[in-house]
């Protein structure tokens, strides 16, 4: 694999507005040897060349949706929580940056352990009198939680972001929030981001929200819920959407002291009823479990290769329902080894990979790896119940109908689901320049590609900063070319 500059290219089949918002790439905050150009006017590349195999162990760096919940919550908490395995990224930056921001004591013991000073009830501004305005960058697991949190405490608050934050729908929250009393409002012409918030504290309630956008609206008013001084109830008014990533925020709740009672089914509309007893107290420390929509890409990795490889930090005892890809790339004809904290992959080389259909509803960013999967199989691949990809970092169906086209497939696009074509005898195309479009899941997903025996140009591969800074250098030390 290799890094040279480039002057920044439009990228080609992608004409809607909203999609270039982000072209000037970010730098990643970490050191590296990848070398930033200082003109905003170019964007570095990075060649990944011909992979023949994957094979080896990789230690999954920790998961971003635990990462920012498991802040905000020590944060909410009675007493000090000590948090381990932080995911060290863009996004977890920026809820540390905000914590700071309002004067929550956080002691750092290194990038990746930190220490919570808990306020025992909601968060304050620092200045009454003054509006605090906070930048979240584009960390939706940011964004949304502190919008509701913030509401439960006193102070003035305005949360933005960059300018795909703005196009990033927040509405059905800020609906939640108003219904339970909070002066809370977003763009009303766009019903996204920046929020504005007036907080003086609510007194519980009850919210019907839909389900159908975001499960990270949800999320957040669950999380903010125990810290008003009442009860409260939310209900799904239509559906739930990624039902595991809500799962996930109940079961890190009861680590921090709270029950949730859940009154009908998960994947219908259920009603969830937080007490006014409920409180948040600090399990003293937190180990965040390693991040299971990174390992898709070395779990698919060796599924295209028939190599042999093993991610630590998440496995069948794992919270995060992202987990589940690697039974999708066992349809596919892949082997799949499951241990507690561990999922070893690889796959017979007299089995083809073959094409599946599947509702990947509950598994959206992971999605995104099958279809570069789907690249390698025999037979078409339909990815379902995906409308939420056009919601993201980017808008991930236009994005990812582009990228497979141009490295050789036919993509009939639909609202929420895609079909893909494979390539005629699954010849990728060489030397195609992917187009990131400030999205670190395309950098990672595309580049898969080179398993291919092609060359791959990933074009601003420091957008990898937001969850997985050293996603490159991990893939090469268990690559063979």
């Amino acid at each position: 694999m290799k890094f040279v500059s480039s002057a920044l290219l439009l990228f080609l089949g992608f004409q809607q507005a909203h999609a270039f918002t982000s072209l000037v790439p970010t730098i990643p905050t970490r050191q590296s040897s990848v070398r930033m150009s200082a003109s905003a006017a170019t964007a570095e590349t990075y060649t990944v060349t011909p992979i023949k195999s994957l094979d080896g162990v990789v230690t999954l760096p920790g998961s971003k949706s635990l990462s920012n919940r498991c802040l905000l919550l020590a944060a909410l908490s009675e007493g000090n929580t000590k948090v381990d395995n932080l995911l060290e990224s863009d996004d977890i930056r920026y809820m540390l940056e905000a914590l700071d921001q309002m004067k929550v004591p956080v002691e750092r013991h290194s990038a990746e352990s930190v220490t919570v000073t808990g306020q025992s009830g909601p968060i304050n501004s620092p200045n009454p009198d003054e509006v605090c305005e906070l930048f979240l960058g584009n960390a939706g697991t940011a964004m949304r939680p502190l919008a509701a949190a913030l509401c439960m405490g006193k102070g003035k608050f305005v949360l933005d972001g960059v300018p795909r934050m703005r196009e990033r729908p927040i509405a059905d929250l800020i609906d939640g929030l108003q219904q339970l009393g909070a002066d809370v409002t977003c763009v009303k012409e766009t019903g996204c981001p920046p929020v504005t918030i007036n907080a003086n504290g609510l007194k519980g309630g009850k919210a019907s929200i839909s389900g159908k956008m975001s499960s990270q609206f949800l999320s957040s008013l669950l999380m903010a819920a125990p810290v008003v001084d009442g009860d409260v109830t939310i209900e799904i008014k239509d559906e739930l959407i990624s039902a595991p990533y809500v799962a996930l925020t109940i079961g890190l709740m009861k680590k921090f002291g709270v029950k949730v009672e859940i009154e009908g089914d998960m994947d219908g509309q259920p009603k969830f009823h937080i007490a006014a007893s409920e409180k948040y107290k600090s399990p003293g420390s937190i180990l965040v479990e390693g991040d299971a929509s990174s390992a898709s890409y070395f779990i698919a990795g060796a599924a295209i290769t028939g190599g042999k490889v093993t991610v630590r930090g998440c496995g069948s005892d794992s919270v995060q329902g992202d987990v589940a890809f690697a039974n999708v790339m066992e349809q596919m004809g892949a082997t799949v080894t499951w241990a507690p904290e561990s999922i070893t992959v690889t796959r017979d080389p007299s089995v083809r990979l073959k094409g599946v259909d599947v509702d990947c509803g509950k598994i959206p960013d992971a999605a995104m790896t099958l279809a570069v999967a789907a690249l390698f199989a025999d037979g078409p691949t339909t990815i379902r119940n995906v409308y939420s990809w056009r919601l993201k970092e980017t808008e991930r169906m236009k994005a990812i109908v582009a990228e497979c086209t141009k490295l050789g497939a036919t993509v009939e696009e639909f609202e929420d689901y895609c079909i893909i074509h494979p390539p005629k005898d699954n010849k990728i195309n060489d030397n195609v320049l992917i187009e990131t479009y400030d999205d670190h899941r395309m950098a990672m997903t595309f580049s898969l590609a080179a398993c291919g025996g092609v060359n791959v140009i990933i074009n601003d591969p420091g957008c990898t900063a937001k969850t997985f800074p050293t996603y490159f250098d991990m893939l090469e030390s268990i690559a063979t070319h």
